[in-house]
């Protein structure tokens, strides 16, 4: 069956693109009812408010709840990951629906404004464990929200360091306790089938998490056949990796 990704706004073609690079077919879902033919779903980043207005308006928020519900895997990624958690903090006046199911509480805007995006490399022992690899990410972080707690079934997958004398907007109480010298916040965490990421994999070329996030998938097996069929593309994918440029944005160490 195909992998769901949720196309109302934001990377949804990026993150069907990365799932083409390892053999799986991605589908664009805008209506409750074409849940119904995917076993898993992808929750792409983009405008938080945005998409859920227009998940409102398309009355999604039940079929999602109930996906979710189901134990179906669902991944979200940056926006995503707002639409996944049970509580969402630093959000625009009024709020905004939240699909729920992930124990955790998220801040909006937690990074800052869009010109304050930005690279690091992630330690991401487990991934790079289950996938191979390099033991570091690349993560690729756009008006990123962040994870200021977690409850005791959510397994944390990444943090990053933040420095009090970088220019992160910090506005709530919660992040101002967070933000000592050299402290981590959440960015990657698990809870048994939901995945959620506070950065975009899918705009980079390392597909690792599209891969981890299909094991999670009952039809795992058929997936991972497929995609370990092309050891050559693994290869070019791998070099790729090594040579792209590793300075692109402002970058926190």
């Amino acid at each position: 069956m195909a992998v769901g990704v949720l196309a109302l706004q934001g990377s949804f073609n990026e993150h069907i693109a990365a799932l083409r690079r390892i053999g799986v077919k991605g589908v664009e879902i805008r209506k409750a009812e074409q849940l119904e033919n995917v076993s898993s779903l992808i929750i792409p980043g983009g405008e938080s408010t945005t998409m859920a207005k227009l998940a409102e308006l398309h009355n999604l928020f039940p079929a999602l709840r109930e996906f979710v519900k189901m134990g179906k895997p669902v991944w979200g990624t940056c926006a995503g990951l707002i639409f996944l958690a049970n509580k969402a903090t630093g959000q625009k006046t009024g709020g905004q629906e939240l699909v729920g199911g992930l124990d955790c509480t998220v801040h909006r805007n937690f990074f800052g404004s869009q010109i304050q995006s930005f690279e690091a490399e992630l330690p991401v022992p487990e991934l790079a464990a289950t996938e191979g690899g390099p033991p570091s990410f690349r993560a690729v972080f756009i008006r990123a929200p962040a994870i200021l707690d977690v409850g005791p079934d959510v397994e944390v997958l990444a943090s990053v360091s933040i420095q009090s004398s970088k220019n992160v907007d910090f506005n709530s109480t919660l992040q101002e306790e967070s933000a000592e010298s050299d402290s981590k916040v959440i960015v990657a965490v698990k809870q048994g089938n939901i995945l959620a990421t506070a950065f975009h994999p899918e705009l980079t070329i390392d597909s690792r998490w599209h891969s981890y996030f299909m094991k999670m998938s009952p039809t795992s097996n058929e997936i991972t056949a497929a995609s370990s069929s092309s050891n050559y593309y693994d290869d070019q994918e791998s070099y790729l990796y090594n040579k792209q440029p590793k300075t692109d944005l402002p970058i926190y160490e």
